[in-house]
């Protein structure tokens, strides 16, 4: 992060290198066009709040097309995001990395994608041994190795989940996307799990979002899901997520790995880069509001009335509570470690960004951050779906105190033998898109019991077709999976019936923005349950395959 010495500093230097001449390198001659990508991370901070906020959290993103092409599947990137992690009691003496995160974004395992981001819930078992993504969604596509496949529950029975990725609707250009996690008491503790003398908490994880043609729960991560992991690797005994109540102090960055870029070396030895047309939400003062309404919860916030009204007392409306809440605060700073460099370079070789040159942090109001961006650097376009600015698309290497910096330079600065002008960013010919198919096996989880009625078929904006059923809610495949009895299942089916006469999707639960329109999720996700199906059943999607 640039402290406020160094950024005068790095500002007088990279006057000096744009106006001072640049020697011509003696005998240099043009080089061959490299092909590389601009990756790195835009962080945000924000202020820490009580560790006794330790029930989830909630927040509000811009959701926009990221590039102006798809430019294939090693595009890998997120939008602004965070990590959720469980709370220590002390530091653990082995390594370990689980957690929630996810969001929204493309990744190279995205089968159907467009300039459309696609949101996961993205849990991570301990160290990457599994994850899961969504219902059915996970590690790999071989069933016989789940990997987390089966660690994520559908909840709602408005809304179907494509195993590709939750998708948003088509054209969407900055408004903003809500959700957060919280915990519901859907299963009791457990002494034992899977026979084995280990416990299984009481915390179901559950998505919660707010968009303009959704809201409330959607899916919740089993708690087996978190304790199956510590069967395999007893060492993990009571740090994970179905016990262990969330970190709120949490990271909040934008995680991008690879847009790409090319570069080249022109007659005096000079080199010049280009990076792919790359975008942000932007106003017409210049401004892109980007993450809003960071909250942290304590059980005040749902956790408890939820807990009374499945015990027999009063019902819970879900609506979460906001004496049981707390804002995270931005400071209206900011950091950026951006780098732009060849496929080829090591990382001791990977050049960074002079972010500040065109971009500048700030807090929008105390519950807000975003970018004042340098008009003067930066080009404003309007899309038919909104307003976007086009980050610079040129840049020259130069050095800054010894150090090198790619700096922003007019298409027109660039020399005409780099061949960089002439470049294109399209889309690339790849292959076919991979066909998601669960197990067929007529004995497997997924027709024993089996689905009531089915199978039907959505068509999102993605090009992809997803064939789905519908199953009584505990016979889903994740349930059989979740080392639950019969009896335990049951229970749990009459809790969610509950919820599914009571929780609507049509009105509030996380609190609203304070500005701003929602994000819509798209609309041949959302579902309307067949007649004598409304309470109790959920959809689950079995293929997703390309349209013929």
């Amino acid at each position: 992060m640039l402290n406020k010495k160094f950024a005068k500093l790095f500002t007088i230097c990279l006057a000096l290198v744009l106006v001072l001449p640049i020697l011509p390198a003696l005998g240099a001659t043009t080089s061959a066009i490299q092909k590389g990508e601009m990756a790195g991370y835009l962080i945000v901070p924000h202020e820490k709040v009580p560790e006794t906020y330790n029930a989830g959290y909630s927040m509000y993103v811009a959701a926009w097309p990221l590039v102006g092409q798809y430019p294939g599947q090693r595009f890998q990137t997120g939008l602004f995001g965070t990590w959720m992690f469980a709370q220590k009691e002390t530091q653990p003496s082995i390594k370990l990395y689980s957690d929630v995160e996810g969001g929204l974004g493309w990744w190279r395992d995205t089968e159907y994608a467009t300039e459309t981001p696609k949101f996961i819930m993205g849990g991570v078992a301990p160290n990457f041994r599994e994850w899961a993504n969504g219902p059915g969604a996970g590690k790999g596509r071989d069933w016989k190795q789940p990997k987390g496949k089966y660690g994520i529950a559908q909840l709602s029975p408005w809304l179907l989940w494509p195993p590709d990725g939750l998708n948003l609707k088509q054209g969407t250009c900055g408004e903003l996307f809500g959700y957060g996690y919280l915990p519901l008491p859907l299963t009791p503790t457990k002494t034992t799990t899977a026979g084995k003398d280990i416990p299984t908490g009481d915390q179901s994880w559950t998505l919660f979002l707010n968009t303009r043609n959704f809201k409330g729960p959607v899916a919740f991560f089993t708690p087996y899901f978190w304790s199956g992991s510590v069967v395999a690797e007893p060492q993990f005994k009571g740090m994970l997520l179905d016990v262990r109540p969330s970190n709120p102090n949490r990271a909040l960055q934008m995680e991008t790995q690879h847009i790409p870029s090319i570069q080249a070396v022109d007659a005096r030895g000079e080199t010049y880069s280009r990076v792919a047309p790359t975008f942000f939400p932007c106003a017409t003062n210049g401004e892109s509001w980007l993450v809003h309404q960071i909250t942290s919860y304590n059980k005040q916030a749902l956790w408890d009335s939820v807990k009374i009204w499945f015990d027999g007392g009063a019902e819970a409306s879900g609506m979460i509570h906001s004496q049981g809440a707390i804002l995270h605060q931005f400071t209206g700073k900011g950091g950026a470690t951006w780098k732009i460099y060849p496929d080829s370079a090591v990382k001791e070789d990977r050049v960074p960004l002079a972010w500040i040159s065109f971009a500048t942090p700030m807090a929008a109001d105390p519950n807000t951050f975003g970018y004042r961006w340098d008009l003067k650097v930066v080009t404003q376009t309007d899309s038919k779906n909104g307003s976007l600015v086009k980050l610079p698309e040129y840049f020259h290497l130069v050095k800054c105190g010894g150090k090198p910096h790619w700096v922003p330079v007019r298409a027109e600065e660039v020399p005409a033998e780099t061949g960089l002008a002439n470049a294109q960013f399209g889309r690339p010919s790849e292959r076919k898109p991979l066909t998601f198919v669960t197990p067929d096996d007529a004995n497997s989880c997924w027709k024993k019991p089996g689905p009531s009625v089915g199978p039907f078929k959505a068509r999102p904006g993605d090009g992809s077709v997803v064939t789905y059923y519908w199953y009584r809610f505990a016979d889903q495949p994740a349930l059989l999976n979740a080392d639950l009895t019969d009896q335990e299942r049951e229970a749990l089916q009459v809790k969610v019936e509950k919820l599914h006469r009571n929780w609507k999707k049509d009105r509030d639960y996380l609190a609203p923005p304070a500005f701003g329109k929602l994000a819509e999720l798209d609309p041949a996700l959302i579902l309307t349950p067949p007649p004598g199906l409304e309470v109790g059943y959920v959809p689950i999607a079995t293929r997703q395959a390309a349209k013929e």
